[in-house]
């Protein structure tokens, strides 16, 4: 059977995973009357829940005696790294661009990876149906993104498809019948080259995939790229140096079949295959036939940009809402992360029972906490930092910048371009783009961004989308003022009551309501000016047996502010820690006890 293997891709929200959908149904891989949730490729609960699609996964379909692998990637800038890896495996990518938002940042970072790679993309305009679709436009702003990315004439001379992955339909005509994918199908077998292998050489392939199964433990998924892989053949693992990893068997070949995947005694080169029975095997190692010496060419992932401090929970709560509290147990989850996603990197910390994770950005590191959380941790995590460098040449310091794509209403782009500005973003383009709106593009450094996002939607009454991608090093821009105001601290243990959040609640905005426990150290509330000032939230009206004129008052308090883990962790400052379990998020100082805070801050000044 002919094979192809393509990549879908696109800018988060552009409709991969609804597309995949339809592909899946039209190919004839579910039964008239099975079943299918939607967005059946996002399987893990905080892909549904999000929306987002988090891991790349693969599936297969059968078109006309051709079989097509299919990957769906995500399309949020801090996954990139999954992108990456994933182009190793494919010959074509389709890229999906949104009819009305056209190509947006992680469109162009997807596509400039796909270029390099020699891939020739189809290109499909998707939400045809959108009453502010512009596809015309989309069209001419493709074709500038990649000239500006370097393609060549054949890269240049893409195919397009209009289309509606909602209602399951493409055509190469804007007016055309619009009846189903056939169009699609039809132009993926036909401009898809079929993988370039030697199926006579000895077997080898490269891991790019890594999963945990119960039942059949490690699963590395990748490309077969030469000779053919059999059920219980020996085999051994080699490193990207040569080294060997280990030596073992094949206990398990599984080949995509629709959602399935489906046990096979062999796979030959060109194919996307999982395979079991290795323990110490990972990405991107290569694993092959014992004859084989040289490990297969495997693709470098950009480094990480951003980092955080994971610590032990050792706050007065601690212990009492998780399973997993231990800094050996968060060290072994670390490192086990690394195994799968290897654009997440974990060093050990400087501070005592501390590590040192580093990510692509806010939102990768916040779904790895959110994963360990209902996993039953406890732990603490500190303030985002940017990972400077210097730049060898120059000796200069330098600190990674971003691009960011800002989408507002018109009223709303005065006060977005004064916080950008005092953020250190320059401004690259400004240019109406339509429906009231205005499009903005800004350079700035990615410390700049740290804690903005919640403020951007109170600036623009949430209307605003901000999209973000990282560009690359620049000399350091200079000191960005933080967080203006001061925390509300408790002094107290206990849980809060009514009475005393009353009196309180004029001083800032409250983070807690009654009946929580808080304890000394803990942020309750955001202070209205720009000191710290301790509060004890747990006092109680002293009761007495003379009637008050003003006992029967109703105390109405103003509902609090509850920082979603993301918020919390843009919200800190550096002496200020989030505190994480699978019941709260909590905002803490990192030095509970009052003395030692400002014994610290006369050590600050005085140095």
């Amino acid at each position: 059977m002919d094979i192809r293997n393509i990549a879908i891709i696109a800018h988060v929200d552009h409709g991969k995973t609804t597309l995949v959908d339809q592909l899946l149904k039209q190919s004839g891989s579910f039964r008239e009357n099975q079943h299918v949730a939607e967005r059946a490729m996002d399987s893990n609960d905080l892909e549904r829940e999000r929306g987002i699609t988090i891991l790349a996964k693969c599936t297969s379909v059968v078109w006309k005696d051709t079989r097509i692998n299919i990957i769906d990637t995500p399309g949020h800038a801090d996954f990139g790294g999954e992108v990456e890896r994933i182009l190793s495996m494919v010959d074509g990518a389709v890229v999906l661009v949104d009819s009305a938002e056209g190509a947006l940042p992680q469109t162009k970072f997807v596509v400039g990876k796909a270029l390099a790679r020699g891939l020739k993309p189809i290109v499909v305009v998707n939400k045809i149906d959108r009453g502010d679709a512009r596809p015309d436009e989309v069209h001419n702003e493709i074709f500038d993104l990649f000239a500006a990315l370097g393609a060549n004439d054949e890269q240049l001379d893409f195919p397009m498809l209009y289309a509606s992955g909602r209602q399951g339909w493409a055509d190469e005509e804007l007016e055309g019948a619009r009846k189903d994918l056939a169009p699609m199908f039809d132009l993926i077998v036909r401009h898809v080259p079929a993988p370039t292998v030697d199926k006579e050489a000895p077997f080898a392939m490269v891991a790019t995939i890594l999963e945990n199964d119960n039942f059949l433990g490690r699963v590395l998924t990748g490309r077969v790229e030469q000779g053919r892989a059999k059920v219980n053949m020996p085999v051994r693992v080699l490193r990207p140096d040569g080294s060997v990893v280990e030596t073992g068997r094949l206990t398990k070949l599984l080949s995509f079949r629709g959602l399935d995947r489906v046990p096979v005694d062999e796979a030959e080169a060109g194919d996307i295959v999982a395979v079991a029975g290795l323990s110490e095997a990972t990405i991107p190692e290569t694993i092959a036939s014992p004859e084989v010496t040289e490990p297969l060419k495997s693709t470098p992932v950009d480094p990480p940009t951003l980092s955080m401090t994971f610590r032990l929970n050792d706050g007065p709560l601690g212990g009492r809402e998780g399973k997993k509290v231990t800094s050996r147990q968060i060290r072994d989850r670390l490192f086990k992360e690394t195994e799968g996603n290897i654009a997440i990197r974990v060093t050990d910390s400087p501070e005592s029972e501390a590590f040192e994770v580093a990510g692509r950005g806010e939102l990768q590191l916040g779904v790895l906490i959110e994963q360990m959380r209902r996993e039953g941790f406890e732990l603490t995590i500190g303030r985002p930092r940017v990972l400077f460098r210097t730049n060898e040449e120059t000796g200069e310091r330098e600190e990674p910048f971003e691009e960011v794509l800002i989408d507002v209403d018109e009223p709303y782009s005065g006060v977005v371009v004064e916080k950008m500005a005092m953020r250190k973003g320059l401004m690259q383009d400004m240019q109406p783009s339509g429906g009231g709106k205005v499009r903005l593009t800004f350079l700035i450094p990615s410390r700049g961004l740290i804690g903005y996002h919640g403020e951007f939607l109170t600036d623009t009454r949430g209307t605003g989308i901000m999209n973000r991608l990282f560009s690359g090093y620049q000399p350091w821009a200079g000191p960005i003022e933080g967080r203006r105001n001061g925390s509300l601290i408790s002094s107290e243990d206990g849980a809060t009551t009514q009475y005393s959040l009353y009196s309180l609640q004029e001083r800032g905005t409250l983070f807690v309501d009654a009946g929580e426990k808080v304890y000394v150290g803990m942020i309750i509330g955001e202070h209205s000016r720009e000191n710290d000032l301790e509060v004890n939230p747990v006092r109680e009206k002293k009761l007495t047996n003379i009637r008050a004129a003003g006992k029967d008052e109703a105390l109405l308090l103003t509902p609090p502010r509850k920082m979603s883990l993301e918020q919390a962790i843009a919200y800190i400052e550096d002496d200020e820690l989030v505190e994480v379990t699978p019941t709260a998020v909590r905002i803490r100082k990192r030095y509970l006890d009052p003395h030692e805070r400002k014994k610290r801050d006369r050590a600050g000044a005085s140095a």
